[in-house]
């Protein structure tokens, strides 16, 4: 099979294509021939030299796909040879095959095209534990969103509407901000033309939020938990600004009672993203049926040009996932 060589590791231009045999389901995991794979920011780290894959787990890069089901390994039930799925992978996508476990696959949503199936597996499982399972976000709730153009921002806009929160979020320009209004933000904050924590302030009545989601970290800590309510909880996914905190003062986080947490996704167990995967076909999957969830895909590449959509990823100037064509 064809698949996308990232060694030795570097800057964008070290990728390449190359060939390799195609992997064999183990127990459990199913054979997918892929027809697209999503580009995410871990994706960027591994090729990069900072974020090495998991013990066992496929060194090509890749963490989301979707496509058809070649083979089944064995103890595999409730898929078939020819099904279309979408999946949450431990690595393996930019191939032209990938294998993954049974149980981390979702069925195409009603409605959607496999590129867009692709598109959804590494943010809605991501958003989902965080916001919903480890922040217990809940109706009538406000939620600070950082980010909110990205993949992973635009998902939880869109799950924190679905299930009846008031939505803040931060952008870094007007087209940004016009976009996250448009998938349901109800504040959006230009964070480099205004203060946002200070702007936050004055749109909650200096109540703050209950939710922070954060992937910025760096000297946003210690303004995310001021931003928060009494009670409140912010939950880390990434430190693009360091994991450093200048001037960091715990006593905030007595006095208002808050909790600070945070998770990374690929070294979590099969049984832990199997929960997630059970977890969102049956509560979010049906929302795209029903209109109210929707992807975001702002371009997909062919595999071949995976330099260029690395180097789209590391500009940001994407609204949305960046995806690639097998």
């Amino acid at each position: 099979m064809r698949y996308i060589d990232h060694q030795p590791c570097g800057n964008a231009d070290v990728m390449k294509l190359a060939e390799m045999p195609a992997p064999e389901p183990r127990d459990g995991e199913v054979l997918i021939e892929v027809r697209y794979a999503g580009v995410n920011r871990p994706d960027v780290a591994q090729r990069a030299g900072s974020y090495p894959p998991p013990p066992g787990a496929s060194p090509v890069l890749g963490l989301e796909v979707a496509g058809r089901i070649a083979k089944l390994g064995p103890g595999v039930t409730g898929w078939h040879v020819g099904d279309e799925v979408c999946a949450l992978t431990p690595g393996g996508g930019y191939a032209e095959f990938c294998v993954a476990p049974a149980s981390h696959c979702l069925p195409v949503p009603e409605g959607l095209s496999l590129l867009e199936a692709a598109s959804l597996p590494e943010n809605f499982f991501t958003v989902w534990t965080n916001v919903f399972d480890r922040a217990r976000l809940k109706a009538g709730e406000r939620i600070l969103i950082h980010g909110g153009s990205s993949g992973i921002g635009l998902t939880a806009i869109q799950l924190a509407k679905a299930f009846g929160a008031e939505v803040y979020t931060t952008v870094g320009n007007a087209e940004k901000a016009a976009y996250c209004r448009d998938a349901g933000a109800d504040t959006v904050f230009n964070y480099r033309e205004e203060d946002w924590a200070a702007e936050l302030a004055k749109a909650t009545g200096k109540q703050g939020v209950n939710v922070v989601l954060d992937m910025v970290g760096g000297d946003y800590v210690m303004k995310n938990l001021r931003s928060l309510a009494v009670d409140g909880r912010l939950v880390n996914i990434a430190f693009l600004n360091g994991s450093k905190v200048p001037d960091f003062d715990a006593s905030v986080i007595m006095v208002r009672r808050l909790v600070m947490t945070g998770s990374t996704l690929r070294p979590r167990s099969v049984e832990d993203k199997a929960a997630i995967a059970r977890s969102l076909r049956e509560n979010v999957w049906p929302l795209f049926a029903s209109g109210r969830l929707k992807p975001h895909v702002n371009r997909t590449f062919p595999l071949g040009e995976v330099v260029a959509a690395h180097q789209l990823m590391e500009s940001s100037a994407h609204i949305g996932k960046i995806m690639l064509e097998v």
